[in-house]
């Protein structure tokens, strides 16, 4: 349990315990990250019945969609996208990219980016329509999300080998992270084709095609994955999800 509260104490604004960072939990910790995505799908599920019980319209619905994850999430997600945008803005070498990672202060590029991103994130969630079992698709994307972003983490080189992400992963017995994380991303897949066969499988191939880029994308530019990268590739993730559900929800009609 002490994992679990130390994940709910990184990676959300959930209440959680103060427990001791000691080595055995930080050693499971990851392996609990999809649980803040079961959080967030409820929340979104909950959100998607009041609306439809109440007539709220697809403006008020889609605001409040975009919102959730960013609340219980504290942000930190949507900190490492506009981080990593000014390190692939500033077309630096893979030196230079790693030091803006770290660099406190905001650049034009993640002022930029993250405008465009939330334009866009708030426009896919207004045109998607979160009814009958499509919803309870829309509500495991951020456990997909955050099962694949784990994944990465526990399979992919450490471009610093140092950092917050490397406090999580050094101590991992990474074998059984994957297996645990290869669970989490099984169980969540099967349930989503299950409830919605065309939705489902559009989600999966978004996911899918955001996780692809996001490994090449890492490689390429920074030598492997941080903290900042998981974060931005959680939000593209998270969007991509809802741009598919929607292509999918399309597809239905036409067909």
């Amino acid at each position: 349990m002490k994992s679990l509260f130390i994940a709910l104490a990184m990676y959300s604004k959930l209440p959680a315990p103060s427990v001791e960072w000691d080595k055995k939990s930080l050693s499971w910790a990851l392996c609990w990250f999809p649980v803040i995505g079961v959080v967030i799908g409820a929340l979104l599920y909950g959100w998607f019945l009041l609306c439809a019980a109440l007539g709220i319209g697809p403006f008020l619905r889609g605001a409040v969609s975009l919102l959730i994850p960013i609340a219980v999430s504290g942000a930190i997600h949507l900190d490492g996208f506009c981080d990593t945008s000014d390190a692939l803005g500033s077309h630096q070498d893979r030196a230079r990219k790693l030091e803006i990672l770290k660099d406190s202060h905001t650049g034009a590029f993640a002022i930029i980016c993250c405008t465009v991103y939330l334009l866009l994130f708030f426009a896919a969630w207004c045109e998607v329509l979160p009814t009958d079992r499509a919803a309870l698709v829309l509500a495991l994307g951020p456990v997909l999300s955050r099962g694949l972003s784990g994944l990465a983490a526990v399979t992919q080189p450490n471009a610093r080998g140092s950092g917050l992400l490397a406090t999580f992963t050094q101590p991992m017995d990474a074998s059984r992270a994957r297996i645990i994380l290869g669970l989490w991303l099984g169980v969540c897949a099967v349930l989503m084709v299950a409830l919605d066969p065309w939705t489902g499988t559009a989600s999966l191939i978004g996911a899918a095609l955001s996780f692809l880029y996001y490994i090449r994308m890492s490689r390429r530019q920074f030598g492997g994955i941080t903290g900042d990268l998981a974060g931005f590739f959680l939000q593209i993730c998270e969007c991509a999800i809802v741009l598919a559900v929607i292509l999918g929800q399309k597809a239905v009609v036409l067909l």
